[in-house]
């Protein structure tokens, strides 16, 4: 299969990624976690693998791309630069869930912490699939449908002007050979509100990177897993979910 790098960002959502990590392994790829600070609020490290040594190998934070940063430790000559070794290793880069912070950092160039780095160092033959995550309003909001289609041009296709947002989605999904959006769903947020912005379902997520590479899934509709029709109003057990 692949080696899949799963970018995890500051998003409710993010409680999802020891659910993510299983099924892609499942799925038989090899994969490591690059986390923001942010991220690890919503999730155990713990629960990514079942010791500390093996978890330095699965999960990766800003502290490993500036070890001992906070003792005052300087870089010296021959340490790995972990970003690039990443960008190296990964064949696939899955942001999931990329929360509107981090896209609007992907859209304007930022790089400030080891997973944005990734992304600006990321070699444009490779495929990215990034599944948002935020608040209906913020998922409404003018400024993602314009980083949207900012990413779309920064691949080489600008999409047409007039499209709405998901009409931005949908042209990036039918065109841009190596950038893939898995839309949210509508669905009952963590905050309370209940619109659309949470997380596509694990499941979707896996089918969006097996069928990037080309690996028949079960999980794919007739309208596979990149958002070329609307996206499915799933709810959760009582109709809760996540948000972000």
């Amino acid at each position: 299969m692949a080696r899949v790098l799963l970018g995890v960002t500051g998003s409710v959502a993010a409680i999802r990624t020891p659910a993510l990590l299983a099924q892609l392994r499942h799925a038989g790829h090899d994969v490591k976690v690059v986390a923001t600070q942010a991220a690890l609020y919503f999730f155990d490290p713990a629960e990514l693998a079942p010791s500390g040594d093996q978890r330095r190998g699965v999960l990766i934070v800003d502290e490993d791309e500036w070890p001992g940063r906070a003792e005052g430790r300087r870089y010296q000559r021959g340490d790995p630069v972990v970003h690039i070794e990443l960008r190296r290793w990964a064949e696939v880069l899955v942001i999931a869930p990329l929360d509107a912070n981090t896209l609007a950092k992907l859209a304007c160039g930022l790089a400030d912490n080891c997973l944005t780095c990734v992304w600006r160092a990321w070699e444009s033959a490779r495929p990215v699939i990034l599944a948002p995550a935020m608040n209906t309003l913020m998922w409404e909001h003018p400024l993602t449908r314009r980083h949207l289609a900012q990413l779309a041009a920064d691949s080489g296709l600008e999409p047409p002007a007039g499209l709405d947002r998901d009409g931005v989605i949908a042209w990036i999904n039918a065109h841009c050979r190596r950038l893939r959006i898995v839309p949210p769903q509508a669905k009952a947020l963590a905050c309370g509100d209940v619109g659309m912005g949470a997380m596509a379902e694990v499941e979707a997520i896996v089918a969006a990177v097996n069928a990037d590479l080309g690996i028949p899934d079960r999980h794919t509709g007739p309208c596979g897993p990149f958002g070329k029709g609307p996206p499915a109003n799933v709810a959760g057990p009582n109709g809760a979910g996540q948000e972000q």
